[in-house]
């Protein structure tokens, strides 16, 4: 695994991200909780494929220029980043925040862009009721158990920084992506069912955080989407079912 560090949108934006792997190439994005979320898949991925992981700005120490704020200002970003890196059939991975993310980069309809995976992804809107409530409003002590099937097992299998200053940027960086209201982008029931692309939805069955009632709503809108739960996964399938995500992914795209 390699460690990059790039100038993206004429220099106005430093990016770090990590490069393994020389087959067919994912776009890694993670959400809230960082890019440790997603360094194991990216492992997995990576003997047959290309497997690219940036860090979002703000995160784990990265700087975040003032005018970077929202999932529309990331997604520029990263479609910056396809083309310094040259990148084409590319298949777009994002899980929760990143799941959002994932999907407005692949409705700018790149020709870089082939197919997308989503991983108990954000940005439907949607209320509590219907299967998303916001991860802030849920007392810490909680937290895993809504996250993880088996937060005794899981639940610090997600590294997190310890710098309380490092935290604190990551946090004000979810606030601002996740805009008003709170991770979800009204418009999207609108444009989904214009998103061309095969799409694999993948949801942990134990997500209370968003529920796979949510996620077969998501996947309802999307023309040529499949949805599949897996089983003793919570919010991050890709950490507690690996394998499984990894295999589905190899059949579904």
């Amino acid at each position: 695994m390699n460690t990059h560090h790039t100038s993206l949108l004429a220099g106005t934006l430093p990016l770090t991200f990590t490069d393994q792997g020389h087959g067919r190439p994912y776009l890694l994005l993670h959400g809230a909780a960082g890019p440790g979320a997603l360094r194991g898949l990216a492992d997995a991925l990576a003997p047959a494929g290309r497997a690219v992981l940036p860090t979002h700005p703000g995160f784990d120490g990265q700087p975040r220029p003032e005018w970077c704020r929202s999932i529309n200002d990331l997604a520029l970003l990263y479609l910056a980043l396809l083309e310094k890196l040259d990148l084409h059939d590319v298949v777009l991975v994002g899980n929760s925040m990143g799941g959002w993310l994932a999907t407005e980069l692949a409705l700018r309809a790149s020709p870089r862009v082939a197919a997308l995976v989503l991983l108990n992804a954000a940005g439907l809107d949607a209320t509590p009721a219907e299967g998303l409530t916001d991860p802030t409003t849920i007392a810490p002590a909680e937290r895993a158990a809504y996250a993880f099937h088996d937060p005794a097992r899981f639940g610090a299998a997600v590294p997190r920084p310890t710098d309380p200053a490092v935290q604190a940027a990551a946090q004000a960086s979810v606030r601002s992506y996740g805009g008003a209201p709170f991770m979800q982008d009204p418009s999207l029931r609108q444009r989904l069912p214009g998103l061309a692309l095969p799409t694999l939805v993948l949801w942990g069955e134990s997500d209370r955080i968003i529920t796979p009632a949510y996620g077969r709503q998501l996947a309802g809108l999307i023309p040529k989407a499949r949805f599949e739960l897996v089983p003793a996964a919570g919010h991050f399938p890709q950490v507690e079912q690996l394998d499984r995500v990894v295999a589905c992914m190899q059949e579904g795209v």
